[in-house]
């Protein structure tokens, strides 16, 4: 696990897959107008294209999850999976449609990860190549 740390660090997949995540969700309104405007058929995003959001929120699960095990501070788990617990609120009920609430809703969760795996990164990481223990957390 060390070793693949090295290699892959959890933070930078979280990062780059929120990142991407928001960029995702800010592109798709201005493609979709542009696309109706243009034509009158086919005003829906495309299958594949709606597949992308569940492909970030997969990522960003198995980003979470490694990052939340070598984590010191308490709060930034919590605060990393209640983001990821919003972001999939957002996107299922887009697709459901159970409750009312603005397509906009999903900026802020994907934002809080872009925001709370840079401070991981930046302050969170275990000390000098030796991971953390359960008992060594803040």
């Amino acid at each position: 696990m060390i070793l693949a740390r090295k290699i892959v660090n959890p933070d930078i997949i979280g990062v780059t897959a929120s990142t991407l995540c928001f960029i995702h969700c800010v592109a798709t309104p201005f493609i979709f107008v542009a696309k109706a405007c243009s034509s009158t058929c086919c005003t829906e995003a495309p299958l594949w294209w709606k597949a992308v959001d569940f492909l970030f929120l997969a990522i960003s699960f198995i980003a979470i999850y490694y990052t939340t095990k070598t984590s010191t501070k308490k709060w930034v788990k919590y605060a990393l999976w209640i983001s990821w617990s919003l972001l999939m609120f957002a996107i299922l009920n887009e697709y459901l449609k159970v409750v009312f609430v603005p397509e906009e809703s999903i900026y802020f969760p994907a934002f809080t990860l872009i925001t709370l795996h840079f401070y991981n990164l930046k302050y969170c990481n275990c000390a000098k190549n030796k991971c953390c223990t359960n008992h060594q957390y803040h």
